[in-house]
């Protein structure tokens, strides 16, 4: 029937308030019978004081001059039409009643006895009549100068109406704790709706989350921390949808750049077994080992990018730090891609600082691994006749601690809505040009793991510019941070 925390809640804090409200009701119940009733003796208890002054220092001995000394008090008594006074005589028998009606000799006095044996002379007792009438009595014990019992009075009052006022009350502290502990369920029951049925929909959701539908959208019907989870999971799944879109083109994207350098040297490869049976020109030889060459060189760059970006997300990737001149590292880049721009009608510009820079602190491969593929894509993405100038510079006015190295292209450009995602895993903005989408993303750890920076600034139809920043080595031989 309940379960969850609907179970939890029923069993533990709806228990907990049935049952203060079961106590609170039945205190109250029992407090208002409590008051009546001794609002009721209180009455019994003034009427019976007045004895004290009229038998007090009472000489006689004898039932009979008690009996016309009650008389008397009977017939002057002024509460007639509240309650009803017997006497009793010193054997414990009614003698006479203020009503004038005849009495059962026979009638229960056991109270009497208690009134006897009590030290304060006097003893309540509640009863019914005859005719059903429930009644509260109320005896007190004459004694003479000796002590001796030689009577008492008794007032007896009908209990029927207050009663009937304590059924009253009971029943509207009884109907008033059933509203309460209704209004404390169904209050209790829309909250706990309200916590429950998002929970249920955030369970469902994160299940549909795990085995893969990320379009899930939960709505947010409270501003408050469930309104908030919903709206997280509801964000998270947006990411996860385009992280996994972003896989899927990236896994795409890897398949298409290992095939095209796997189908160059299986083609090359094939031509040339086919042509061994008979003599082969050297010309074509050397075409088609240069292209095999190349392909391989390419095919381990891409395996190499892969396996860098594995190692960053395992957090394995380990510096080989050393103590090394920038400038060097960068002009041998710069050397390595000269050709390469050449031959694709770009123009590469550097110059070479004539200034001596300070050493900085790093991993020299890693280094130049950043340096290519920053550049690499400066080249990848700037259309022929197009520019990409390089600068490295450090001033110590400026910024002691570190050497910055710009690299500025003549390209597309990056729209202003892909600008913040280019450094993340899988993400390319540009699905024209050939790349695997992840060159960004390992050179900006690199960068990181040097405690330097890499930004980005760009604009469409502008081009873009990449700031590469190095914090040098200080005097005491670690890098600055």
């Amino acid at each position: 029937m309940f379960k969850g925390i609907t179970r939890r809640w029923v069993f533990s804090t709806m228990f907990l308030i049935v049952l203060i409200i079961v106590l609170i009701v039945t205190g109250l119940i029992y407090g208002t019978a409590y008051l009546f009733n001794s609002e009721v003796e209180e009455t019994l208890t003034a009427a019976g004081e007045e004895l004290t002054s009229v038998f007090e220092n009472y000489e006689a001995d004898n039932s009979s001059a008690f009996s016309a000394g009650a008389a008397s008090y009977v017939e002057n008594f002024r509460h007639k039409e509240q309650m009803e006074v017997m006497v009793v005589n010193s054997t414990g028998r009614i003698v006479l009643t203020s009503t004038g009606f005849s009495y059962d000799e026979n009638e229960d006095t056991k109270d009497f006895e208690m009134a006897k044996n009590s030290k304060d002379g006097y003893a309540f007792q509640s009863s019914t009549t005859a005719s059903g009438e429930p009644v509260t009595s109320y005896i007190r014990v004459i004694t003479n100068r000796d002590k001796n019992v030689i009577g008492a009075v008794r007032y007896v009052v009908s209990t029927a109406e207050v009663n009937n006022r304590v059924t009253l009350i009971t029943a509207i502290i009884i109907f008033s704790g059933l509203l309460l502990l209704f209004i404390i369920i169904l209050s209790g029951s829309y909250f706990i709706r309200s916590i429950v049925a998002p929970v249920r929909e955030l369970g469902e959701a994160a299940n549909k989350i795990a085995h893969g539908d990320f379009s899930t959208k939960i709505e947010k019907r409270y501003n408050d921390e469930i309104g908030d989870l919903c709206s997280a999971i509801t964000d998270m799944a947006k990411d996860l949808e385009a992280t996994e879109q972003m896989k899927n083109d990236f896994i795409s994207r890897v398949s298409h750049e290992l095939r095209t350098p796997l189908t160059a040297i299986k083609g090359w490869a094939e031509t040339m077994q086919l042509s061994g049976r008979k003599k082969l020109d050297r010309r074509t030889f050397d075409k088609g080992m240069g292209v095999i060459i190349k392909e391989s060189g390419r095919l381990t760059g891409i395996v190499e990018e892969l396996l860098d970006f594995s190692r960053i997300q395992t957090g394995r990737m380990v510096l080989i730090n050393e103590k090394l001149d920038i400038l060097a590292e960068l002009d041998e880049v710069i050397y390595m891609l000269k050709d390469r721009a050449v031959n694709e009608n770009k123009h590469l510009i550097y110059d070479e600082p004539v200034e001596v820079f300070p050493p900085v602190y790093g991993d020299r491969n890693r280094l130049k691994q950043v340096f290519i593929n920053v550049i690499d894509n400066a080249l990848k993405y700037t259309p022929e006749d197009g520019v990409v100038a390089i600068e490295i510079k450090y001033d110590k006015k400026t910024d002691a601690d570190n050497i910055i190295i710009t690299i500025t292209d003549t390209g597309c450009g990056i729209p202003a809505e892909d600008l913040p995602k280019v450094k993340e895993k899988f993400y390319k903005a540009n699905q024209k040009v050939n790349g695997s989408g992840i060159g960004l993303a390992v050179a900006d750890e690199i960068m990181q793991l040097h405690k330097g920076k890499l930004d980005i600034e760009s604009g469409v139809g502008v081009g873009t510019t990449v700031t590469i920043t190095l914090p040098i080595l200080n005097d005491k031989g670690s890098q600055n941070k």
